[in-house]
């Protein structure tokens, strides 16, 4: 609602006759952020159904992590759990990334900044503040397929879940081809990094504040969720970059996993 001259609230909004009235080069954030997910999205699905080089004893991609199909290779298995057998489509072996893919994808996909990131960059909804978007109707979240993005909490509570998977691989990682402990490589350091950085993007998420802090009435009561409270706020006003950095530390994990079980580099030990 808008303010006419008068001081009286309008009920409809300002009539102004260009998109915006804005100077400054508007459009480059949204089509930086366009271009780095566009690149991820399509380095993970290629990377999805390529189906190999994933592993590497010890480390294994956060991609296929947990690998739970019996075509995994001997090792990269949780425990030697295969609760997903040797699938087939049209002939094609279904890659055991597919399996658990939809989960990480799915809590960044509803995370509160990856919505007003590519709401902005893909659908111009709007591309900018004070920039009018193209479209002429606005239903928000209300229905199909956004309403969807209501299950955010639970995609939440799924990652944290792959947080500790991913963490248990960045400690196994610590034992060298042979299965000796005691030992660091660069993968041990870039899985370690990968990690670490899953978790302060999901402590830092609005769910996981909310989780803590959510629905409180008086936090003197609740000495110990408040102090969680305000740790975690302290991490969610980084949670923008802790989301970017984690992304690209995936997608560089991979990388550089993939990389050594081609053979292309080796994995270096430090000690």
């Amino acid at each position: 609602m808008t303010i006419s001259a008068t001081g009286i609230p309008s009920g409809t909004r300002a009539q102004i006759g260009v998109r915006t009235l804005r100077t400054d080069r508007w459009w480059i954030q949204p089509l930086i952020t366009f271009l780095a997910l566009l690149a991820f999205v399509i380095y993970a699905t290629w990377r999805a159904f390529e189906n190999e080089y994933y592993f590497f004893e010890p480390l294994i991609s956060p991609l296929y992590s947990p690998c739970l199909s019996v075509t995994c290779p001997e090792g990269a298995t949780l425990f030697g759990w295969t609760p997903f057998g040797d699938w087939y489509l049209g002939g094609w072996a279904i890659s055991p990334a597919l399996f658990i893919l939809i989960f990480p994808l799915g809590f960044r996909m509803t995370c509160y900044y990856y919505r007003k990131a590519y709401y902005r960059a893909f659908w111009q909804s709007p591309p900018a503040c004070a920039v009018a978007e193209p479209h002429k109707k606005y239903t928000g979240e209300t229905r199909f397929p956004l309403i969807i993005q209501n299950s955010h909490r639970y995609f939440f509570y799924a990652g944290l879940v792959f947080n500790v998977i991913l963490t248990y691989d960045a400690i196994i990682a610590f034992r060298n081809a042979e299965g000796a402990w005691g030992h660091v490589s660069i993968g041990t350091l870039i899985l370690v990094a990968n990690a670490t950085f899953l978790w302060l993007y999901s402590l830092s998420c609005h769910s996981c504040r909310n989780t803590f802090g959510g629905r409180l009435k008086h936090f003197s009561q609740h000495p110990y969720r408040y102090w969680m409270w305000t740790k975690i706020s302290v991490l969610n006003h980084h949670h923008m970059r802790y989301a970017w950095i984690s992304l690209i530390v995936v997608a560089g994990t991979d990388f550089y996993v993939r990389s050594v079980a081609a053979g292309l580099i080796p994995n270096l030990y430090l000690f």
